[in-house]
């Protein structure tokens, strides 16, 4: 049957615009819960078990009531009587139905009881406050990454819940200033993290120690950032005490670093203040990783950079009188530079490098006479080079051994031949212990392990990549002994042996 047309309710008309315009929810959204609440109410007369539908027509207001019949291929697949019919009776009521069509009955306008019209505006509230609800958190979920101002509410447990206009945020004990002390009243401003969806409203998290707080500050208060002349590289903070900030100018012609400090440290003081005198050192951004590091570790000088991207590792190195200065009070300056550059930084004096440089120059030394058998002047000679290790030596062009000063073709070719022994001699006793030792062939192609590293775990047991993928990073370290590899180094081995897992999972 089709549904026949109702009364106009001019009166509904009234009542969804009213709760539409109060509520600042859609329009829409009101109809949609008040049909479901004339539903329920409904169901509650016919009974539960029937599919029962309401429709109202957005401009008249008129109820429409319908029930819903499914129909089904056979008795059989019926579950829920009220609301399926099998084909075969359907077909009796209407010729052409189809299995998965709906036999639609019209049913009288109802009227509400006073239990049922209390049952109608519960479910009507219920649904105004959901649709309040996901207007909240689709308009906040907008605004992560981004500041907001809020007025402290309450303080539970060292967290601060703030009014931040239509809802509350939380701000959480561990994401407010060290030493800050907030009261009832008190205005905040607090970048938004997070916004989740939760039962009782969205729930929105907030920080003051994340570096992107510090950025936006400094979109806020210098224009060259908020217009894109100026870029924000990176951010560094230790909340409440020290932070690093690296800036870049598009325009050549424009100075990053004086655009965010401004006149007489206008800008910059701004940002301090709102972070309780929060210490920042705006670093030029350079394209240059080694300038750029010089500019990171400001206030110190550097003397020299060595880079070793392959381990992700930076070694710089001060005057002594630098030291304190590079390194910063509990390690605050070295620390916010090696966030700010994403690697870690070794930071030495100039003494403490040479002597390190004259112990490394000292072991390769001793290894290049005792393998080659030559005096300790050759052996100086060949490190004078670049030369770090006797499989070099075995395979670099014999020109270039030829080339050396104070070296000819017999004294290179004899070099080569004593090199290409000793080489040959240590890959056959490495190859026959191994054999003893049960050592697993893919050994060899973990990158960072060297032969005598692998027999020292071998030694210890590790005998397989399996066995090196079970490690730990400080077990392999410890096993292999101090100062031969560093956490890095270890950590990259490990999960290279680790790399056959994931493939034979896939």
């Amino acid at each position: 049957m089709e549904n026949l047309e109702s009364m106009p309710r001019p009166e509904i008309i009234l009542v969804a615009d009213t709760v539409a315009r109060e509520k600042n929810i859609d329009r829409e959204d009101v109809f949609v819960a008040m049909e479901v609440a004339i539903q329920k109410g409904a169901r509650s007369k016919y009974g539960i078990e029937h599919d029962i539908r309401a429709k109202i027509d957005r401009k008249t207001g008129a109820i429409a009531l319908s029930r819903y019949r499914e129909v089904v291929e056979n008795d059989a697949l019926i579950e829920n009587e009220a609301a399926q019919m099998p084909l075969d009776k359907a077909k009796k009521i209407k010729s052409d139905v189809k299995v998965g069509d709906f036999l639609i009955d019209t049913l009288p306008p109802i009227d509400f009881g006073r239990i049922a019209a209390q049952t109608a505006k519960q479910v009507i509230m219920q649904k105004v406050r959901e649709a309040e609800r996901n207007k909240q958190y689709e308009e906040y979920r907008e605004k992560i990454g981004t500041i907001v101002n809020g007025t402290v509410k309450r303080v539970e447990f060292g967290n601060v819940v703030l009014d931040i206009g239509k809802t509350e945020a939380i701000l959480r004990r561990d994401e407010t200033i060290a030493r800050e002390k907030f009261k009832n009243g008190d205005r905040i401003r607090a970048y938004v993290m997070d916004v989740r969806r939760e039962n009782k409203g969205p729930q929105i998290f907030l920080s003051r120690t994340c570096p992107e707080f510090m950025a936006k500050l400094f979109t806020q208060e210098v224009p060259e950032i908020y217009d894109g002349i100026v870029k924000i590289m990176g951010v560094a903070r230790d909340p409440g005490s020290k932070a690093k900030i690296a800036v870049k100018a598009e325009d050549v012609t424009v100075d990053p670093v004086g655009a965010c400090v401004g006149l007489r440290g206008i800008r910059v003081q701004a940002v301090v203040n709102e972070l309780q005198g929060e210490k920042i050192d705006i670093v030029p951004y350079s394209d240059d990783k080694a300038q750029y590091i010089v500019s990171a570790l400001a206030p110190a000088e550097v003397s020299k950079v060595v880079l070793d991207e392959e381990n992700g590792r930076i070694e710089v190195v001060v005057p002594k009188e630098q030291f304190s200065a590079a390194i910063g009070r509990r390690g605050q300056n070295v620390k916010l530079a090696s966030q700010l550059l994403g690697c870690d930084i070794d930071v030495l004096t100039e003494e403490q490098e040479q002597e390190r440089r004259s112990n490394e120059n000292k072991v390769r030394s001793q290894r290049f006479m005792e393998a080659l058998d030559v005096d300790e002047m050759i052996a100086h000679l060949l490190i004078a080079e670049g030369f770090s290790s006797v499989d070099e030596i075995a395979l670099v062009p014999l020109s270039e051994l030829a080339e050396i000063e104070g070296f000819d073709d017999d004294v290179a070719k004899e070099l080569q031949a004593r090199a290409q022994d000793f080489v040959a001699k240590r890959d056959k006793e490495f190859e026959d212990k191994s054999k003893s030792l049960g050592l697993d062939d893919k050994l060899m192609s973990i990158e960072g392990l060297d032969r005598d590293m692998i027999l020292s775990l071998a030694e210890k047991g590790v005998k397989s990549i399996d066995d090196l993928a079970d490690l730990a990073a400080d077990e392999l370290i410890e096993m292999l002994g101090e100062n031969v590899i560093s956490q890095n180094e270890a950590n990259k081995i490990i999960m290279a042996a680790r790399e056959h897992w994931f493939t034979e999972e896939k």
